[in-house]
């Protein structure tokens, strides 16, 4: 990919490495000692007078950074990305040098892993300038090379954007249209990138798809995969459906996944919400969590998973990979397009649907099944799988339990109201506007009782709701999942508040910590599994005060 052929956009001209440029008297981020009065990466002036720095990070010091601004002409935040700038000569260098490795690379270096490429990359790099006799500074070389990495193992002109870990989706809309991002403190912003060039637009469509291992085309212009780092991507190719060119969507992947600790740190439930939550992992009781778009259901999903016992046995089936577990006993299963024409029963060959997994996944004895989201046939397997003693976790797309019963009965999905009575729990999770700025909330927790013949309805009882007045969770004063404990344990109601009131303190001693760490808080609830009373003790005598205090 030519760097030429994205701008982004710098205010100002490189740094010169003969004679200083504007850059030079700006504000430098990195500035090496060996070679006094330059650096890789300068900070330019802001692009309007108009415009305060709200803050700026690093993403791959010291080569690439991110500032925030905000404009008080339009009242609009802006997203910059600020890579090295490059001198004409370096630029011609950068394109040199990648022409040469596109010829010269051979098959084997994708096998490589990601910091062996980039070291493979750097040695022949460095080998092309010295084998021409090419005298550069340590600073431009390295100039250089950061853009010789960036697009041959990076995402090109989105790599900063795909490194920031405050950047949760990526959106272009076509040729000559600024980026906009969703950022995790600033919500959607405008980028400075912008693709300019048509064919560059649709080669990087192309990259896209070759990193998710699917191919896209003028025949097949519509890309639906997951990149190797769990990226979700939906991107279509050229002017064929998209009329302004080439779009894409991705949705960032979290090497940290979301966890109980920060659904209360967030305010999106509270401890006594989560502490329900782990007793119905316990339990086995199956969970629907439904919600509009970006109202966090996957999420939240991710974080209640991590309250399943670590004996259990947990097979996840999902469109594109977004449930990341610390158990051994897992299987991640995900759906697989086909190739060709479709045939009489609608799949192209090869092609693996969630039905598919649905079907294969009880036939692998697991305790747990975690269907990503329900939407089609797979959903009656599903419910069939809950009604034959298999916990089941999903997502889907509905604001309450009668919008959910009204999809889960007609088309696509049909299936019999009577089997949901084998449902336990729906989560009823919202996105909305506060004086917080635009929060995810968990609106219900709902409880399914029973199914009433006479009337054909399911009968639910409310164990919690959040109230909008106070933005606090109001406990509705019964749970049916507490008289079911005490039932199978032989609780009496004051051993039964007492074990909740003991969860409650170990979330509440998590939040305390900030212990978001999804492997080091999975290893206290699987030893309070093993031994409850050695995990209170620990928690009571870290949280004691001093003597003397």
């Amino acid at each position: 990919m030519a760097s030429g052929s994205v701008r982004v956009k710098i205010p100002r001209s490189g740094v010169g490495e003969a004679e200083p440029s504007p850059l030079e008297a700006a504000r430098p981020l990195e500035t090496p000692t060996d070679v006094p009065g330059t650096f890789i990466t300068a900070m330019p002036p802001l692009p309007e007078p108009t415009m305060k720095e709200i803050e700026v990070s690093a993403v791959n010091p010291p080569y690439s950074y991110s500032r925030v601004s905000y404009n008080d002409r339009n009242k609009e935040y802006l997203y910059e990305v600020i890579e090295p700038q490059l001198t004409p000569r370096e630029k011609q260098l950068v394109e040199h040098v990648k022409t040469t490795l596109g010829k010269i690379l051979g098959s084997d270096v994708g096998t490589l892993s990601t910091a062996d490429k980039r070291t493979y990359l750097r040695a022949e790099a460095e080998g092309y300038f010295r084998t021409r006799g090419i005298t550069l500074s340590p600073i431009s070389r390295e100039r250089i090379i950061y853009y010789v990495l960036r697009d041959f193992v990076g995402y090109g002109p989105i790599d900063a954007l795909i490194l920031d870990p405050q950047v949760e989706d990526i959106s272009c809309d076509g040729v000559d249209v600024p980026l906009f991002i969703f950022h995790g403190k600033y919500e959607s912003m405008k980028t400075n990138v912008v693709f300019t060039d048509e064919n560059a637009s649709n080669s990087f469509i192309v990259m896209l798809g070759q990193r998710c291992s699917k191919s896209v085309s003028v025949s097949a212009p519509i890309l639906d995969g997951t990149t190797p780092e769990g990226h979700r991507v939906q991107a279509t190719y050229a002017r064929e459906i998209t009329t302004r060119g080439a779009s894409f969507t991705i949705r960032r992947f979290k090497e940290r996944p979301f966890t109980p600790v920060d659904l209360v740190m967030l305010g999106s439930a509270n401890e006594e919400m989560v502490a329900y939550f782990w007793l119905a992992a316990e339990q086995g009781e199956s969970l629907i969590i439904c919600g509009g778009p970006a109202a966090g259901k996957t999420s939240t999903l991710n974080a209640i998973a991590l309250f399943i016992p670590p004996t259990a046995k947990i097979v996840s089936i999902e469109d594109t990979r977004e449930v990341n577990l610390p158990h051994e006993n897992w299987i991640p299963g995900a759906t697989r397009s086909g190739t060709g024409d479709r045939g009489a029963d609608g799949k192209a060959a090869g092609e693996v649907d969630m039905f598919d997994l649905v079907r294969a996944a009880m036939r692998q004895r697991p305790d747990r099944i975690i269907v990503g989201e329900v939407r089609g046939k797979e959903t009656y397997t599903m419910f069939q799988a809950m009604a034959t003693g298999h916990t089941t976790y999903s997502t889907m797309h509905a604001d309450s339990v009668k919008s959910m019963v009204n999809r889960l009965e007609n088309p696509p999905i049909n299936t019999p109201r009577i089997l949901l009575s084998a449902l336990n729990n729906v989560i009823i999770q919202i996105q909305t506007r506060t004086d917080k700025g635009v929060v995810r909330r968990l609106k219900q927790v709902l409880e399914i009782v029973g199914f009433e013949p006479e009337t054909n309805e399911l009968i639910t009882n409310t164990v919690y709701e959040w109230d909008p007045a106070t933005d606090g969770f109001v406990f509705k004063g019964h749970s049916f999942l507490f008289d079911k404990i005490m039932e199978i344990k032989n609780f009496t109601p004051d051993e039964m508040e007492a074990e909740f009131q003991r969860r409650s303190s170990v979330i509440r001693y998590l939040v305390q910590h900030q212990i978001t760490d999804y492997r080091q808080l999975w290893r206290t609830i699987a030893q309070y599994y093993r031994d409850p009373n050695e995990v209170m003790a620990r928690i009571g005598a870290l949280s004691a005060p001093a003597k003397g205090a």
